[in-house]
């Protein structure tokens, strides 16, 4: 995750995740058009460690944050570049793209492939629905919480190197939470911050004292 090399943008001819599409309709009697991606739902796993007192983060490279770059034509990126440059801070996620599971079953699966923790669907709390990239996408994101403890973790998660993930698992201090969410410098995801401001809302006020 440290160093990217060999780095170019051109575009995307197919893709499994994704596809551009355009929709046609009339609105008050006026013609219209809008361009939109049609991608998988997914969902999202706030992990709060207690015996660390920690909320569980992942951490990876995200091409798409790489760098602002010109759409219009295929670009060579600097030859290296750190890997810090495209890094986001992340809630543990999945795509909704495997057909029998259930978005319990998904996010147990998630979290046991990229944080290490084994769960089981009864020990997800359901926190929210909502639409994703609505501009763009539009697609659906389920967000789960889940309280675990070290016993929870079997596994050093990771993500799965088949499939090209690298990911680093982060423990972020309850005492430090707001601080990280706040700060603009930090990159990180929407998830991040709604599932930090919910956490310290909803659940760390019935939090036994440290």
């Amino acid at each position: 995750m440290e160093r990217i090399e060999g780095a170019a943008v051109g575009r995307c001819a197919e893709s499994p995740y994704l596809r551009p599409l355009t929709l046609h309709y009339r609105q008050n009697g006026i013609q219209k058009s809008w361009d939109f991606m049609k991608t998988h739902d997914s969902v999202t796993i706030l992990l709060f460690n207690s015996s660390q007192r920690s909320l569980v983060l992942v951490k990876q490279f995200r091409p798409g944050s790489l760098a602002a770059v010109d759409q219009d034509r295929p670009q060579v990126l600097p030859g290296a570049l750190p890997g810090s440059a495209g890094v986001t801070y992340e809630l543990c996620a999945g795509l909704v793209d495997q057909p029998g599971l259930s978005l319990e079953e998904v996010a147990c699966k998630e979290a046991w492939e990229e944080c290490g923790y084994h769960l089981v669907p009864s020990d997800l709390r359901r926190v929210a629905t909502y639409k994703s990239g609505v501009g763009l996408t539009g697609s659906i994101q389920t967000m789960f919480y889940a309280e675990v403890t070290d016993t929870h973790r079997g596994g050093p998660g990771g993500g799965l190197a088949e499939e090209g993930e690298l990911i680093e698992v982060v423990h972020l201090p309850l005492d430090g939470a707001q601080a990280f969410a706040d700060n603009p410098d930090v990159p990180k995801t929407l998830g991040v911050i709604f599932g930090i401001s919910w956490f310290l809302n909803c659940m760390a006020p019935g939090l036994h004292p440290q």
